[in-house]
């Protein structure tokens, strides 16, 4: 019988790479993927086409009520979608409070319920900068946590903490993987606005890789 593991499936780039690694690496996968409030939810219908096109169980769980509590984030409240570099101070608005230790709590619950001792999510180099929840520290602190929480130990996997946005989307590209099939802008529009955060992240990487963004860009 495979081993089996929960991925935190948001669409994106980062994560599309995980789940395409758990399952080369032989997994049975069980997707999970979150409605928290965000304007960029394009990424779920994303998410939702991908885990159909693979025959994979995938759970989109709407918690959208804890909105109320984590509305001064750019990406859940009225304020803009600031425009930039991650390396800009006006990135720090693009933070949701406690966002993945709300959203691995989830899915280690998730886990346990189905009997399964790890759970997968994209954590990577490039979002350490801006993004406490993204630290090797708190990965490691939170897989700590996940081990003893529950009769069951599960073990948080984090196959990119140490990597680049370029580097995961090289091992992606080894594994011959389309990325017009995700979607990393923080504007929810029909295409890409090409000038947040994500967006010049994501570019940069395929500059990197001497590749072409499949996705459409607004500029």
């Amino acid at each position: 019988m495979s081993e089996k593991a929960v991925v935190v499936y948001s669409g994106g780039m980062d994560s599309f790479t995980v789940l395409n690694t758990a399952i080369q690496n032989g997994l049975d996968v069980y997707a999970l993927s979150f409605n928290y409030g965000q304007k960029h939810s394009k990424e779920l219908e994303v998410a939702a086409l991908v885990c159909k096109e693979l025959n994979i169980p995938h759970k989109v769980v709407d918690i959208t009520a804890i909105n109320s509590l984590m509305a001064n984030s750019s990406l859940t409240g009225g304020a803009d979608i600031p425009e930039g570099h991650y390396e800009d101070d006006n990135m720090k608005s693009t933070v949701v409070p406690n966002r993945n230790m709300v959203l691995l709590s989830m899915a280690i619950a998730y886990a346990v319920s189905l009997e399964i001792g790890k759970v997968y999510y994209g954590a990577h180099s490039g979002d350490h900068h801006i993004y406490p929840d993204c630290r090797p520290e708190f990965v490691e602190a939170m897989n700590a946590v996940s081990k003893i929480a529950n009769y069951q130990s599960v073990e948080i996997v984090t196959p990119f903490l140490h990597s680049s946005k370029g580097a995961i989307l090289k091992a992606g590209l080894d594994m011959q993987l389309d990325y017009g099939k995700t979607w990393t802008c923080y504007n929810g529009r029909e295409k890409s606005c090409g000038k947040c955060g994500a967006c010049h992240e994501r570019l940069e990487a395929f500059t990197e890789q001497g590749k072409t963004d499949p996705l459409d860009y607004e500029a």
